[in-house]
Protein backbone atom coordinates (compact mmCIF):
# COMPACT_ATOMS: atom_id res chain seq x y z
CA UNK A 1 0.00 0.00 0.00
CA UNK A 2 1.64 3.31 -0.82
CA UNK A 3 1.80 6.28 1.39
CA UNK A 4 -0.99 8.30 0.17
CA UNK A 5 -3.46 5.41 0.64
CA UNK A 6 -2.37 4.53 3.93
CA UNK A 7 -2.56 7.92 4.81
CA UNK A 8 -5.90 8.07 3.14
CA UNK A 9 -7.49 5.00 4.79
CA UNK A 10 -6.53 5.92 8.32
CA UNK A 11 -8.29 9.31 7.51
CA UNK A 12 -11.68 7.49 6.69
CA UNK A 13 -11.35 6.46 10.79
CA UNK A 14 -12.67 10.49 10.87
CA UNK A 15 -15.93 8.91 9.34
CA UNK A 16 -16.92 6.98 12.53
CA UNK A 17 -15.75 10.13 14.69
CA UNK A 18 -17.51 12.40 13.03
CA UNK A 19 -20.48 13.91 15.23
CA UNK A 20 -19.38 12.73 18.74
CA UNK A 21 -15.96 14.77 17.97
CA UNK A 22 -15.40 18.35 16.78
CA UNK A 23 -12.97 17.84 13.50
CA UNK A 24 -10.13 19.48 15.69
CA UNK A 25 -10.07 16.50 17.76
CA UNK A 26 -9.31 13.94 15.05
CA UNK A 27 -5.71 13.86 15.74
CA UNK A 28 -6.28 12.97 19.67
CA UNK A 29 -7.59 9.76 18.55
CA UNK A 30 -6.42 8.82 15.40
CA UNK A 31 -2.49 10.02 16.00
CA UNK A 32 -2.20 7.66 19.00
CA UNK A 33 -3.93 4.60 17.55
CA UNK A 34 -1.27 4.85 14.42
CA UNK A 35 1.38 4.82 16.73
CA UNK A 36 -0.38 1.73 18.60
CA UNK A 37 -0.89 -0.45 15.47
CA UNK A 38 2.45 0.11 13.93
CA UNK A 39 4.18 -1.09 17.88
CA UNK A 40 1.83 -4.13 17.64
CA UNK A 41 3.29 -5.07 13.87
CA UNK A 42 6.49 -4.31 14.80
CA UNK A 43 6.03 -6.46 17.77
CA UNK A 44 4.04 -9.64 16.15
CA UNK A 45 7.03 -11.82 14.84
CA UNK A 46 8.74 -11.84 18.14
CA UNK A 47 5.70 -12.06 20.81
CA UNK A 48 5.92 -15.52 21.65
CA UNK A 49 9.21 -15.94 22.78
CA UNK A 50 9.10 -12.20 24.67
CA UNK A 51 5.97 -14.28 26.27
CA UNK A 52 7.68 -17.22 27.17
CA UNK A 53 11.02 -15.35 28.21
CA UNK A 54 8.63 -13.06 30.61
CA UNK A 55 7.27 -16.27 32.38
CA UNK A 56 10.48 -17.74 32.62
CA UNK A 57 12.29 -15.19 34.24
CA UNK A 58 9.24 -14.03 36.56
CA UNK A 59 9.71 -17.69 37.59
CA UNK A 60 13.20 -17.32 38.45
CA UNK A 61 12.69 -13.82 40.51
CA UNK A 62 14.82 -12.02 37.64
CA UNK A 63 14.64 -8.67 36.69
CA UNK A 64 13.43 -9.30 32.89
CA UNK A 65 13.64 -6.06 31.29
CA UNK A 66 17.43 -6.83 29.75
CA UNK A 67 16.30 -10.62 28.01
CA UNK A 68 12.96 -9.35 26.93
CA UNK A 69 14.41 -6.62 24.91
CA UNK A 70 16.46 -9.09 23.40
CA UNK A 71 14.14 -11.59 22.47
CA UNK A 72 12.08 -8.51 20.80
CA UNK A 73 14.91 -7.38 19.22
CA UNK A 74 13.64 -3.98 19.85
CA UNK A 75 14.35 -1.14 21.85
CA UNK A 76 10.94 -2.02 23.44
CA UNK A 77 8.64 -4.98 24.01
CA UNK A 78 4.73 -6.12 25.40
CA UNK A 79 4.36 -8.52 28.11
CA UNK A 80 0.58 -8.79 27.34
CA UNK A 81 -0.44 -12.34 26.21
CA UNK A 82 -3.29 -9.40 24.34
CA UNK A 83 -2.56 -8.09 20.89
CA UNK A 84 -5.06 -5.73 18.70
CA UNK A 85 -6.01 -8.99 16.82
CA UNK A 86 -6.91 -10.88 20.09
CA UNK A 87 -8.81 -7.34 21.69
CA UNK A 88 -11.21 -8.06 18.45
CA UNK A 89 -12.15 -11.52 20.23
CA UNK A 90 -14.14 -9.79 23.07
CA UNK A 91 -16.53 -6.59 22.71
CA UNK A 92 -18.00 -6.15 25.85
CA UNK A 93 -14.35 -6.01 27.46
CA UNK A 94 -12.70 -3.68 25.05
CA UNK A 95 -11.64 -0.80 27.33
CA UNK A 96 -10.36 -2.73 30.26
CA UNK A 97 -8.40 -5.34 28.10
CA UNK A 98 -7.36 -1.94 25.85
CA UNK A 99 -5.72 -0.48 29.09
CA UNK A 100 -4.41 -3.79 29.80
CA UNK A 101 -2.50 -3.86 26.86
CA UNK A 102 -1.41 -0.84 26.87
CA UNK A 103 -0.31 -0.98 30.58
CA UNK A 104 2.21 -3.95 29.58
CA UNK A 105 4.27 -2.50 27.19
CA UNK A 106 7.99 -1.27 28.46
CA UNK A 107 7.82 2.60 30.33
CA UNK A 108 9.28 4.25 27.49
CA UNK A 109 6.25 2.98 25.21
CA UNK A 110 4.28 3.80 28.01
CA UNK A 111 5.01 7.49 28.30
CA UNK A 112 4.34 7.79 24.42
CA UNK A 113 0.60 7.35 25.25
CA UNK A 114 0.70 9.61 28.40
CA UNK A 115 1.84 12.32 26.52
CA UNK A 116 -1.14 11.42 23.84
CA UNK A 117 -2.80 11.20 26.83
CA UNK A 118 -4.24 8.35 25.02
CA UNK A 119 -6.48 7.15 28.40
CA UNK A 120 -8.85 10.44 28.21
CA UNK A 121 -9.95 8.88 24.37
CA UNK A 122 -10.26 5.87 25.27
CA UNK A 123 -12.89 6.47 28.04
CA UNK A 124 -14.16 9.06 25.13
CA UNK A 125 -14.73 6.45 22.41
CA UNK A 126 -15.98 3.96 25.08
CA UNK A 127 -18.68 6.52 26.52
CA UNK A 128 -19.45 6.88 22.72
CA UNK A 129 -19.90 3.11 22.00
CA UNK A 130 -16.79 3.88 19.20
CA UNK A 131 -14.07 1.82 20.91
CA UNK A 132 -14.42 -1.40 19.52
CA UNK A 133 -14.99 -0.05 16.04
CA UNK A 134 -12.55 2.36 15.85
CA UNK A 135 -9.92 -0.01 17.15
CA UNK A 136 -11.37 -2.72 14.85
CA UNK A 137 -10.37 -0.25 12.22
CA UNK A 138 -6.75 0.30 13.06
CA UNK A 139 -6.62 -3.70 13.51
CA UNK A 140 -7.37 -4.00 9.96
CA UNK A 141 -4.59 -2.12 8.71
CA UNK A 142 -0.58 -3.81 8.12
CA UNK A 143 1.28 -1.90 9.36
CA UNK A 144 3.99 -4.25 9.44
CA UNK A 145 7.50 -2.60 8.54
CA UNK A 146 7.67 -5.53 5.82
CA UNK A 147 4.17 -3.70 4.24
CA UNK A 148 5.40 -0.03 5.34
CA UNK A 149 9.38 1.07 5.82
CA UNK A 150 10.18 3.06 8.80
CA UNK A 151 10.78 6.10 6.30
CA UNK A 152 7.26 5.50 4.78
CA UNK A 153 5.53 5.24 8.06
CA UNK A 154 7.81 9.17 8.68
CA UNK A 155 5.83 10.09 5.82
CA UNK A 156 2.15 9.10 7.18
CA UNK A 157 2.65 11.14 10.47
CA UNK A 158 3.75 14.15 8.85
CA UNK A 159 0.63 14.02 6.09
CA UNK A 160 -1.47 13.45 9.08
CA UNK A 161 -0.12 15.96 11.66
CA UNK A 162 -0.45 18.24 9.09
CA UNK A 163 -4.39 17.23 8.04
CA UNK A 164 -5.36 18.10 11.48
CA UNK A 165 -2.77 21.44 11.67
CA UNK A 166 -4.74 22.61 8.84
CA UNK A 167 -8.31 21.84 10.45
CA UNK A 168 -7.69 23.09 13.66
CA UNK A 169 -5.92 26.35 12.52
CA UNK A 170 -2.70 25.62 14.21
CA UNK A 171 0.20 25.92 12.79
CA UNK A 172 1.66 22.74 10.70
CA UNK A 173 5.39 23.98 10.74
CA UNK A 174 5.57 24.40 14.19
CA UNK A 175 5.72 20.79 13.91
CA UNK A 176 7.54 19.80 10.58
CA UNK A 177 9.85 20.43 8.00
CA UNK A 178 9.13 19.84 4.11
CA UNK A 179 11.03 16.80 3.69
CA UNK A 180 13.56 18.36 0.90
CA UNK A 181 14.37 21.51 2.46
CA UNK A 182 15.84 18.84 5.10
CA UNK A 183 17.35 16.83 2.83
CA UNK A 184 19.27 20.13 1.49
CA UNK A 185 20.19 20.92 4.97
CA UNK A 186 21.02 17.05 5.52
CA UNK A 187 23.75 17.58 2.17
CA UNK A 188 24.98 20.39 2.93
CA UNK A 189 26.21 19.03 7.00
CA UNK A 190 27.52 16.73 5.52
CA UNK A 191 29.22 16.99 2.14
CA UNK A 192 32.62 18.10 3.26
CA UNK A 193 32.60 14.67 5.21
CA UNK A 194 32.16 12.20 3.11
CA UNK A 195 35.25 10.98 3.59
CA UNK A 196 35.71 10.75 7.34
CA UNK A 197 31.63 9.47 7.08
CA UNK A 198 32.77 6.68 4.49
CA UNK A 199 35.15 5.00 7.02
CA UNK A 200 33.43 1.43 8.06
CA UNK A 201 32.17 1.45 11.87
CA UNK A 202 32.23 5.29 12.20
CA UNK A 203 29.58 6.59 15.04
CA UNK A 204 28.64 10.09 15.06
CA UNK A 205 26.01 12.05 17.17
CA UNK A 206 23.48 14.33 15.60
CA UNK A 207 20.93 16.50 18.16
CA UNK A 208 17.57 18.78 16.97
CA UNK A 209 16.51 21.17 19.61
CA UNK A 210 13.31 21.41 18.04
CA UNK A 211 12.71 17.96 17.21
CA UNK A 212 9.16 17.91 16.49
CA UNK A 213 7.88 14.59 14.88
CA UNK A 214 11.71 13.57 13.91
CA UNK A 215 12.03 14.14 10.44
CA UNK A 216 15.42 15.84 10.38
CA UNK A 217 16.89 13.27 12.14
CA UNK A 218 15.03 10.26 10.46
CA UNK A 219 16.13 11.97 6.97
CA UNK A 220 19.65 12.32 8.52
CA UNK A 221 20.08 8.59 9.35
CA UNK A 222 18.64 7.69 5.96
CA UNK A 223 21.20 9.43 4.62
CA UNK A 224 24.75 7.63 6.11
CA UNK A 225 22.28 4.76 5.62
CA UNK A 226 22.54 5.03 2.14
CA UNK A 227 25.98 5.71 1.94
CA UNK A 228 27.70 4.27 4.23
CA UNK A 229 25.48 1.38 5.56
CA UNK A 230 28.45 0.45 8.20
CA UNK A 231 27.92 3.99 9.68
CA UNK A 232 26.23 4.51 12.95
CA UNK A 233 24.10 8.03 13.82
CA UNK A 234 23.03 8.47 17.33
CA UNK A 235 19.94 10.58 17.62
CA UNK A 236 19.42 13.17 20.43
CA UNK A 237 16.51 15.68 20.33
CA UNK A 238 14.29 17.35 22.61
CA UNK A 239 10.67 18.85 21.69
CA UNK A 240 7.99 21.05 23.50
CA UNK A 241 4.92 20.09 22.20
CA UNK A 242 3.43 16.31 23.88
CA UNK A 243 2.19 14.95 20.57
CA UNK A 244 5.13 16.01 18.35
CA UNK A 245 7.23 14.51 21.12
CA UNK A 246 5.14 10.89 21.48
CA UNK A 247 5.22 10.26 17.88
CA UNK A 248 9.46 11.15 17.46
CA UNK A 249 9.97 8.97 20.54
CA UNK A 250 7.81 6.62 18.89
CA UNK A 251 9.58 6.94 15.32
CA UNK A 252 13.05 6.62 17.65
CA UNK A 253 12.19 3.81 18.95
CA UNK A 254 11.46 1.49 16.11
CA UNK A 255 14.32 2.71 14.19
CA UNK A 256 16.08 1.09 17.06
CA UNK A 257 17.58 4.38 18.93
CA UNK A 258 18.13 4.99 22.62
CA UNK A 259 14.81 7.14 23.14
CA UNK A 260 16.33 8.24 26.54
CA UNK A 261 18.25 10.52 24.02
CA UNK A 262 14.42 12.38 23.49
CA UNK A 263 13.55 14.92 25.80
CA UNK A 264 10.46 16.95 26.66
CA UNK A 265 10.18 20.33 27.34
CA UNK A 266 11.57 23.88 26.63
CA UNK A 267 15.00 24.01 25.19
CA UNK A 268 15.34 27.60 25.97
CA UNK A 269 14.58 27.31 29.58
CA UNK A 270 15.14 23.80 30.68
CA UNK A 271 17.94 22.06 28.22
CA UNK A 272 17.29 18.23 28.50
CA UNK A 273 20.62 17.71 27.08
CA UNK A 274 23.11 20.11 29.54
CA UNK A 275 26.71 19.83 29.11
CA UNK A 276 26.18 17.53 26.18
CA UNK A 277 28.46 18.04 23.07
CA UNK A 278 27.37 16.69 19.40
CA UNK A 279 29.42 16.22 16.06
CA UNK A 280 26.28 17.48 13.68
CA UNK A 281 22.98 19.64 14.85
CA UNK A 282 19.98 20.62 12.74
CA UNK A 283 16.79 22.46 13.93
CA UNK A 284 14.02 24.63 12.28
CA UNK A 285 12.96 26.89 15.50
CA UNK A 286 10.09 28.85 14.89
CA UNK A 287 9.86 31.91 12.77
CA UNK A 288 9.60 35.35 14.89
CA UNK A 289 7.74 33.64 17.67
CA UNK A 290 8.43 35.76 20.90
CA UNK A 291 10.09 34.67 24.19
CA UNK A 292 7.96 35.86 26.82
CA UNK A 293 7.14 32.92 28.93
CA UNK A 294 10.80 32.15 29.66
CA UNK A 295 12.32 35.77 29.72
CA UNK A 296 12.91 35.36 33.40
CA UNK A 297 15.27 31.77 33.09
CA UNK A 298 16.95 32.98 30.03
CA UNK A 299 17.64 36.82 31.28
CA UNK A 300 19.24 34.96 34.59
CA UNK A 301 21.12 32.74 32.44
CA UNK A 302 23.10 35.87 30.82
CA UNK A 303 23.46 37.76 33.27
CA UNK A 304 24.66 34.99 35.88
CA UNK A 305 26.64 32.53 33.47
CA UNK A 306 27.63 34.98 30.26
CA UNK A 307 29.94 33.17 28.63
CA UNK A 308 29.67 29.81 30.51
CA UNK A 309 26.36 29.88 29.96
CA UNK A 310 24.37 30.04 26.44
CA UNK A 311 23.14 33.74 25.95
CA UNK A 312 26.86 35.56 26.36
CA UNK A 313 27.29 37.03 23.07
CA UNK A 314 23.61 39.06 23.88
CA UNK A 315 19.74 38.49 24.18
CA UNK A 316 17.75 39.18 20.89
CA UNK A 317 14.21 41.47 21.45
CA UNK A 318 11.85 39.30 23.04
CA UNK A 319 9.87 39.19 20.12
CA UNK A 320 11.53 36.90 18.25
CA UNK A 321 13.58 33.94 19.48
CA UNK A 322 15.39 32.63 16.49
CA UNK A 323 18.95 33.61 17.55
CA UNK A 324 18.70 31.82 20.75
CA UNK A 325 18.35 28.61 19.25
CA UNK A 326 21.36 29.70 16.94
CA UNK A 327 23.35 30.38 20.67
CA UNK A 328 21.86 27.36 22.00
CA UNK A 329 23.27 25.06 19.19
CA UNK A 330 26.80 27.11 19.06
CA UNK A 331 26.98 26.18 23.04
CA UNK A 332 26.91 22.06 22.11
CA UNK A 333 29.72 22.53 19.43
CA UNK A 334 32.24 20.15 20.07
CA UNK A 335 35.47 21.71 20.61
CA UNK A 336 37.45 21.61 17.35
CA UNK A 337 40.20 20.06 19.49
CA UNK A 338 37.99 17.41 19.93
CA UNK A 339 36.79 17.18 16.31
CA UNK A 340 34.65 19.95 16.08
CA UNK A 341 31.13 20.31 14.99
CA UNK A 342 28.73 21.38 12.05
CA UNK A 343 25.02 22.38 12.43
CA UNK A 344 22.27 24.12 10.15
CA UNK A 345 19.34 26.29 11.08
CA UNK A 346 16.38 27.40 9.54
CA UNK A 347 16.21 31.25 9.99
CA UNK A 348 13.94 34.12 8.58
CA UNK A 349 15.09 36.96 7.30
CA UNK A 350 15.12 38.85 10.33
CA UNK A 351 18.39 37.48 11.96
CA UNK A 352 20.83 38.78 8.62
CA UNK A 353 19.88 42.41 9.45
CA UNK A 354 17.34 43.55 12.60
CA UNK A 355 18.92 45.16 15.49
CA UNK A 356 21.48 48.54 14.72
CA UNK A 357 25.43 48.43 15.99
CA UNK A 358 25.29 47.31 19.58
CA UNK A 359 21.82 45.86 19.54
CA UNK A 360 21.45 42.14 20.48
CA UNK A 361 21.15 40.93 17.37
CA UNK A 362 23.93 42.61 16.08
CA UNK A 363 26.48 41.58 19.04
CA UNK A 364 25.00 37.83 18.08
CA UNK A 365 25.82 38.09 14.37
CA UNK A 366 29.28 39.61 15.59
CA UNK A 367 30.09 36.90 17.53
CA UNK A 368 29.33 34.80 14.94
CA UNK A 369 31.65 36.11 12.12
CA UNK A 370 34.60 37.36 14.37
CA UNK A 371 34.37 33.98 15.69
CA UNK A 372 34.58 32.40 12.12
CA UNK A 373 31.69 29.96 12.49
CA UNK A 374 29.77 30.73 9.78
CA UNK A 375 30.60 28.68 6.76
CA UNK A 376 27.56 29.74 3.94
CA UNK A 377 23.82 30.82 4.16
CA UNK A 378 21.59 29.81 1.62
CA UNK A 379 18.44 31.65 0.78
CA UNK A 380 15.52 29.82 -0.13
CA UNK A 381 12.62 30.30 -2.61
CA UNK A 382 9.24 31.84 -0.87
CA UNK A 383 6.56 29.53 -0.22
CA UNK A 384 8.18 26.31 0.67
CA UNK A 385 6.97 25.78 4.39
CA UNK A 386 3.57 24.68 4.85
CA UNK A 387 2.83 27.36 7.70
CA UNK A 388 4.53 30.72 5.96
CA UNK A 389 5.28 32.40 2.47
CA UNK A 390 8.11 34.72 3.53
CA UNK A 391 11.92 33.82 3.01
CA UNK A 392 13.56 31.97 4.27
CA UNK A 393 17.54 30.94 4.74
CA UNK A 394 19.88 28.12 6.12
CA UNK A 395 22.87 28.84 7.97
CA UNK A 396 25.45 26.48 8.21
CA UNK A 397 27.87 26.79 11.14
CA UNK A 398 30.89 25.00 11.88
CA UNK A 399 33.89 25.11 13.71
CA UNK A 400 35.82 23.15 11.78
CA UNK A 401 35.86 24.88 8.64
CA UNK A 402 38.27 23.81 5.68
CA UNK A 403 41.44 25.51 5.34
CA UNK A 404 39.61 27.50 1.97
CA UNK A 405 36.66 28.57 3.85
CA UNK A 406 38.78 29.83 6.94
CA UNK A 407 37.72 33.81 7.35
CA UNK A 408 34.89 33.69 4.67
CA UNK A 409 31.47 33.49 4.47
CA UNK A 410 29.50 32.07 1.06
CA UNK A 411 26.33 33.33 -0.05
CA UNK A 412 24.07 31.29 -2.14
CA UNK A 413 20.89 33.00 -3.61
CA UNK A 414 18.59 29.76 -4.06
CA UNK A 415 15.81 31.54 -4.55
CA UNK A 416 14.90 30.50 -8.26
CA UNK A 417 15.92 26.84 -7.01
CA UNK A 418 11.97 25.45 -7.19
CA UNK A 419 9.40 24.18 -9.10
CA UNK A 420 5.52 24.67 -8.87
CA UNK A 421 3.75 21.66 -6.81
CA UNK A 422 0.63 20.20 -8.86
CA UNK A 423 -1.15 20.86 -5.41
CA UNK A 424 -0.55 23.57 -3.12
CA UNK A 425 -0.04 21.86 0.85
CA UNK A 426 -1.02 25.04 3.52
CA UNK A 427 0.98 27.86 2.32
CA UNK A 428 3.26 25.66 0.60
CA UNK A 429 3.11 25.96 -3.03
CA UNK A 430 6.54 25.82 -4.19
CA UNK A 431 9.41 22.43 -3.64
CA UNK A 432 12.76 21.62 -4.84
CA UNK A 433 13.76 18.73 -7.04
CA UNK A 434 16.35 15.94 -6.46
CA UNK A 435 18.18 18.00 -9.12
CA UNK A 436 18.16 21.42 -8.01
CA UNK A 437 18.86 20.24 -4.16
CA UNK A 438 21.83 18.52 -5.70
CA UNK A 439 22.98 21.94 -7.83
CA UNK A 440 23.10 24.04 -4.72
CA UNK A 441 25.33 21.15 -3.00
CA UNK A 442 27.28 21.49 -5.55
CA UNK A 443 27.95 24.97 -5.44
CA UNK A 444 28.45 24.74 -1.49
CA UNK A 445 30.54 21.36 -1.85
CA UNK A 446 33.01 23.27 -4.58
CA UNK A 447 32.95 26.79 -2.69
CA UNK A 448 32.86 28.48 -6.00
CA UNK A 449 31.02 31.59 -7.09
CA UNK A 450 28.60 31.55 -9.60
CA UNK A 451 26.50 33.00 -12.21
CA UNK A 452 23.50 31.71 -13.63
CA UNK A 453 21.13 33.85 -16.40
CA UNK A 454 23.86 36.42 -15.73
CA UNK A 455 22.95 36.84 -12.61
CA UNK A 456 25.31 36.02 -9.49
CA UNK A 457 23.67 32.85 -7.61
CA UNK A 458 27.01 32.42 -5.06
CA UNK A 459 29.43 34.70 -4.05
CA UNK A 460 32.24 34.46 -1.34
CA UNK A 461 32.95 37.22 0.91
CA UNK A 462 35.51 37.96 4.25
CA UNK A 463 33.85 37.89 7.49
CA UNK A 464 34.87 41.56 7.90
CA UNK A 465 32.84 42.52 5.16
CA UNK A 466 29.43 42.61 6.94
CA UNK A 467 31.10 45.06 9.78
CA UNK A 468 31.14 48.07 10.17
CA UNK A 469 31.52 50.80 12.86
CA UNK A 470 28.64 53.59 13.44
CA UNK A 471 30.06 57.02 14.86
CA UNK A 472 28.26 59.39 15.91
CA UNK A 473 28.70 63.40 13.99
CA UNK A 474 28.12 66.11 16.21
CA UNK A 475 27.71 69.50 15.38
CA UNK A 476 28.02 72.93 17.61
CA UNK A 477 25.16 74.17 19.37
CA UNK A 478 25.20 78.22 18.75
CA UNK A 479 23.37 80.93 20.76
CA UNK A 480 20.81 83.35 18.83
CA UNK A 481 24.21 85.00 17.30
CA UNK A 482 25.04 81.70 15.31
CA UNK A 483 28.06 81.48 17.74
CA UNK A 484 29.28 78.23 18.74
CA UNK A 485 28.50 77.65 22.61
CA UNK A 486 31.33 76.43 24.77
CA UNK A 487 30.88 73.77 28.18
CA UNK A 488 31.82 75.39 31.00
CA UNK A 489 32.40 72.61 33.18
CA UNK A 490 33.60 68.67 32.98
CA UNK A 491 35.72 67.37 30.08
CA UNK A 492 33.27 69.68 27.37
CA UNK A 493 35.22 72.57 29.10
CA UNK A 494 36.20 75.33 26.40
CA UNK A 495 34.85 72.84 23.88
CA UNK A 496 31.61 73.57 21.57
CA UNK A 497 28.98 71.84 23.00
CA UNK A 498 26.85 69.64 20.93
CA UNK A 499 23.71 70.24 19.46
CA UNK A 500 21.15 67.15 19.84
CA UNK A 501 19.43 68.42 17.03
CA UNK A 502 21.94 68.20 14.78
CA UNK A 503 23.27 64.58 15.90
CA UNK A 504 23.80 62.19 13.24
CA UNK A 505 25.00 58.88 12.47
CA UNK A 506 27.30 57.41 9.36
CA UNK A 507 28.31 53.56 9.29
CA UNK A 508 31.83 52.81 8.24
CA UNK A 509 32.50 49.91 6.86
CA UNK A 510 35.21 47.60 9.21
CA UNK A 511 37.83 47.90 6.45
CA UNK A 512 38.15 51.73 6.02
CA UNK A 513 40.40 54.33 8.46
CA UNK A 514 37.23 55.90 10.30
CA UNK A 515 39.11 59.62 10.04
CA UNK A 516 39.31 59.18 6.07
CA UNK A 517 35.98 58.63 5.48
CA UNK A 518 35.00 61.34 7.90
CA UNK A 519 37.38 63.63 6.10
CA UNK A 520 35.70 62.53 2.86
CA UNK A 521 31.95 62.06 3.02
CA UNK A 522 31.31 64.28 6.43
CA UNK A 523 33.82 67.16 6.40
CA UNK A 524 33.30 68.87 2.75
CA UNK A 525 29.22 68.99 3.46
CA UNK A 526 29.51 70.05 7.59
CA UNK A 527 33.30 71.71 7.95
CA UNK A 528 32.17 71.99 11.96
CA UNK A 529 31.60 68.46 12.39
CA UNK A 530 33.47 66.16 15.10
CA UNK A 531 33.38 62.82 16.07
CA UNK A 532 32.38 61.36 19.86
CA UNK A 533 34.78 58.59 20.04
CA UNK A 534 33.13 57.26 23.40
CA UNK A 535 29.55 56.67 21.16
CA UNK A 536 31.84 54.42 18.33
CA UNK A 537 29.97 51.05 18.13
CA UNK A 538 30.87 48.02 15.41
CA UNK A 539 27.86 45.82 14.42
CA UNK A 540 27.04 43.65 11.92
CA UNK A 541 24.40 43.12 9.41
CA UNK A 542 24.16 40.53 6.27
CA UNK A 543 22.03 42.40 3.38
CA UNK A 544 21.76 39.05 1.71
CA UNK A 545 19.55 40.39 -1.42
CA UNK A 546 21.40 43.50 -1.48
CA UNK A 547 24.77 41.24 -2.75
CA UNK A 548 22.15 39.22 -5.32
CA UNK A 549 20.48 42.50 -6.77
CA UNK A 550 21.48 43.26 -10.35
CA UNK A 551 20.80 46.70 -11.99
CA UNK A 552 17.91 46.61 -14.93
CA UNK A 553 18.31 49.82 -16.74
CA UNK A 554 14.65 51.54 -16.76
CA UNK A 555 12.97 51.49 -20.75
CA UNK A 556 13.46 54.01 -22.79
CA UNK A 557 10.77 57.05 -22.21
CA UNK A 558 10.21 56.95 -25.65
CA UNK A 559 8.58 52.94 -25.43
CA UNK A 560 6.30 54.50 -22.01
CA UNK A 561 4.77 57.46 -23.53
CA UNK A 562 3.85 54.89 -26.56
CA UNK A 563 2.47 52.57 -23.91
CA UNK A 564 0.60 55.19 -21.99
CA UNK A 565 -0.85 56.60 -25.39
CA UNK A 566 -2.15 52.96 -26.20
CA UNK A 567 -3.81 53.19 -22.84
CA UNK A 568 -5.35 55.95 -23.37
CA UNK A 569 -6.51 56.14 -26.81
CA UNK A 570 -8.52 52.23 -25.19
CA UNK A 571 -9.94 54.27 -22.82
CA UNK A 572 -11.41 57.16 -25.01
CA UNK A 573 -12.65 54.44 -27.15
CA UNK A 574 -14.36 53.00 -24.53
CA UNK A 575 -15.93 56.14 -23.20
CA UNK A 576 -17.41 56.49 -26.70
CA UNK A 577 -18.98 53.46 -26.61
CA UNK A 578 -20.33 54.62 -23.45
CA UNK A 579 -22.11 57.67 -24.47
CA UNK A 580 -23.19 56.53 -27.90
Amino acid sequence: MNQQALSSFIWSVADLLRGDYKQSEYGKVILPFTVLRRLDCVLEATKPAVLAEYAKQQQAGINPEPYLLRKAKQGFYNTSPLDMKKLMGDQDHIRENLYSYIQAFAPQVRDIFERFEFHIQIDRLARAGLLYQVTEKFTNIDLHPEAVSNGQMGLVFEELIRKFAEISNETAGEHFTPREVIRLMVNLLFIEDDEVLSKPGVVRTIYDPTAGTGGMLSIAGEYLEEHNPGARLTMHGQELNDESYAICKADMLIKGQNVANITPGNTLSEDGHPHTKFDYMLSNPPFGVEWKKVEKEIRREYETQGYNGRFGPGLPRVSDGSLLFLLHLISKMRPAKDGGSRFGIVLNGSPLFTGGAGSGESEIRRYVLENDLVEAIIGLPTDMFYNTGISTYVWILSNRKPAQRKGKVQLIDASGFWQKMRKSLGSKRKEMSDEQITEITRLFGGFIEAEKDGKPISRIFNNEDFGYSTITVERPLRDENGKAVLGEKGKLKGKPQPDAALRDTENVPLGEDIKSYFKREVLPHAPDAWIDPDKTKVGYEIPFNRHFYVFEPPRELAEIDDELKQCTDRILTMIAGLSA
